[in-house]
């Protein structure tokens, strides 16, 4: 890693460049050094990242002529991540910073565009058979469709989420999502049971559980917090959910992260 690839994106200078120690913590808060939101959920991420890099994880910043970091995307081998696969890379994000705060607007640039092939480019590099993505199919953020106008084929699908991917062997077999699975944890007789399903990687779900575990120690004994590690993937296939965080079995984390008081009035219904 440390190569830079210096690109001419629709006559636009920019630069993808690999995370380095000196913007590893920009990488962790999503580029949204700005957000008090992003800082609160940064740090669970840095842990995800330092332990995955040690397994392969990949990951760069595309920035503009001026040397503002304004898109990123990370990915590493499918057998470390939430999906079920093999001989592939995966893309867990491919982000372009898109609000007025902060860094400001860097989208409809092509940066997207050439991260996701700078990732394919050192995937192959790698020896993978191919890459894959996750997206989904409603037209917000991460949309499947985007990764199908650059070449991906459809693989699998689980509600709104899609598995999309493109081959580069002929062997190569395509990534499926771990099934779905009615399990739960066991309940505390008395208690109240907050389980923060966690692997750390996405700032967004990281708020969640952040604000979950903070709003579960409120409670004192009337509540038990318990977090299932997921950056095991045969946890993934076990309990067969991703980040997510149920209070008495039912999920809250659907959507944009909910607030602090949102999810303390939901464990004090239960309580």
């Amino acid at each position: 890693m440390g190569v830079t690839t210096i690109v001419d994106s629709g006559g636009l200078h920019m630069k993808v460049v690999d995370v380095t120690e000196d913007t590893k913590n920009l990488f962790c808060l999503c580029l949204e050094d700005w957000s008090d939101e992003a800082k609160e959920s940064g740090p669970k991420r840095c842990e995800w990242f330092e332990r995955q890099e040690k397994l392969g994880l990949r990951a760069k910043l595309a920035l503009d002529d001026n040397g503002v970091e304004g898109g990123m995307i990370q990915y590493g081998p499918i057998e470390q991540s939430f999906v079920d696969g093999s001989g592939l890379y995966f893309i867990y994000c491919i982000f372009v910073h898109g609000h007025k705060q902060g860094r400001g607007n860097f989208q409809k640039r092509g940066m997207g565009k050439e991260l996701l092939r700078a990732a394919e480019e050192d995937a192959r590099s790698l020896g993978a058979k191919g890459i894959a993505a996750w997206g989904v199919v409603l037209p917000f953020w991460m949309r499947a469709s985007w990764f199908k106008k650059h070449g991906y084929r459809k693989a699998d699908r689980q509600g709104i989420s899609a598995l999309v991917w493109k081959p580069f062997t002929d062997d190569a077999q395509p990534p499926r999502w771990f099934p779905k699975s009615d399990k739960r944890p066991e309940p505390v007789p008395g208690k109240v049971n907050v389980t923060a399903f966690s692997s750390g990687w996405c700032l967004a779900a990281n708020l969640t559980y952040e604000r979950a575990k903070r709003a579960a120690a409120e409670f004192g004994d009337a509540v038990v917090f318990r977090e299932i590690d997921l950056s095991d993937r045969s946890a993934v296939a076990e309990w067969g959910v991703t980040d997510s965080v149920f209070v008495d079995g039912k999920n809250l984390q659907s959507g944009p992260p909910r607030s602090y008081e949102w999810i303390r009035k939901a464990i004090a219904k239960r309580v």
